[in-house]
């Protein structure tokens, strides 16, 4: 069988972005072939609509974003309801040639998708359905080694044990509030007091003020607030435990792929989607709640970017012969 060309679809937020590209890039390693990254721009009126309502969804992307254009891909993987659209209309245009992988359950084209790769919080069934624990995502351990090397120097200044607090903020269900980060920043203040490490990453739904709060009350900690080379990847490869806002299913998924404990800070608002994927990574010994203290455990790490990658390959096979 012929190497195959495998298009990552997603709408250029970056954990939608990861989990398209996670589970395509665990698809090549397991079939061989080459990864396509497209980021689509979608332009109006369809970005106002529902993907259901959508009239001909490849004339939807803008000059902003890749194109999508044969020749056709042997199999397109997306990852939200924005990209689910144009990743059915690229396997309708190759005539039913193309393999449609789906990350996440968008409420849309479930019949015709080969594959759905759905968090089991998200409460998806049939056939074609594979349940994963968490997200999907790019972390190799390959990935890890080389960040741990790239970051050696200057993480090595940093006192052991070396607790990486993954940090979030505010997004459809959640709120940081300002109580919430005083006391995030207090109990971190005290486990640097008890002679451990701390290295704070933010995200985009951080925000300014919370980075300039955590620079000013926590003067000792190792601070990424966007700007140079990303630690992220060298901060799950070098730390010993993780400190993870409840608000990213992503940071909590990656943080677990380690195998290190992984603690999960607490925050106003929640959802039952994400009560539930909370609930079973706790459940499966993965995370417990962070109330200030570092715990240690062990656990096996979830295999479900690998898992739904070698499915994935199966199935495409299968269909091929």
């Amino acid at each position: 069988m012929a190497a195959a060309t495998i298009w990552a679809l997603h709408d250029g937020k970056v954990g939608m972005a990861n989990q398209a590209l996670g589970l395509a890039e665990a698809a090549s390693r397991a079939l061989g072939g080459t990864v396509v990254e497209k980021r689509l721009d979608i332009r109006a009126p369809w970005r106002w609509l529902v993907p259901q309502l959508w009239p001909a969804p490849l004339a939807a992307i803008g000059p902003g974003g890749d194109q999508l254009v044969p020749p056709w891909p042997d199999i397109v993987v997306s990852c939200g309801r924005a990209a689910a659209a144009p990743a059915r209309a690229v396997k309708r245009a190759s005539g039913g040639r193309t393999f449609w992988a789906l990350v996440q359950d968008p409420g849309f084209g479930r019949e015709e998708a080969d594959l759905i790769v759905a968090p089991r919080h998200d409460a998806a069934s049939g056939a074609n359905v594979i349940e994963t624990l968490g997200a999907v995502h790019r972390v190799t351990k390959g990935k890890l080694d080389e960040a741990a090397k790239r970051f050696a120097k200057e993480f090595a200044p940093l006192r052991r044990p070396l607790v990486a607090v993954l940090l979030g903020g505010d997004n459809k269900v959640f709120r940081l509030t300002d109580a919430g980060l005083a006391l995030l920043i207090g109990q971190l203040a005290m486990l640097a007091r008890r002679g451990y490490g701390i290295a704070v990453t933010t995200s985009r739904r951080t925000g300014a003020r919370a980075a300039n709060l955590i620079r000013e009350r926590l003067p000792e900690a190792y601070l990424w607030s966007g700007g140079g080379d990303n630690p992220y990847l060298a901060l799950l490869a070098l730390a010993d435990a993780f400190v993870v806002t409840a608000d990213s299913v992503n940071m909590v998924s990656e943080a677990a792929s380690t195998g290190k404990p992984v603690h999960v800070v607490p925050l106003a608002g929640g959802s039952a989607k994400f009560t539930r994927f909370h609930r079973a990574m706790g459940e499966a010994g993965v995370t417990r709640h962070f109330a200030g203290a570092i715990e240690t455990w062990n656990y096996a790490p979830p295999d479900d970017t690998a898992r739904a990658g070698a499915e994935l390959a199966r199935r495409f096979k299968a269909r091929r012969i």
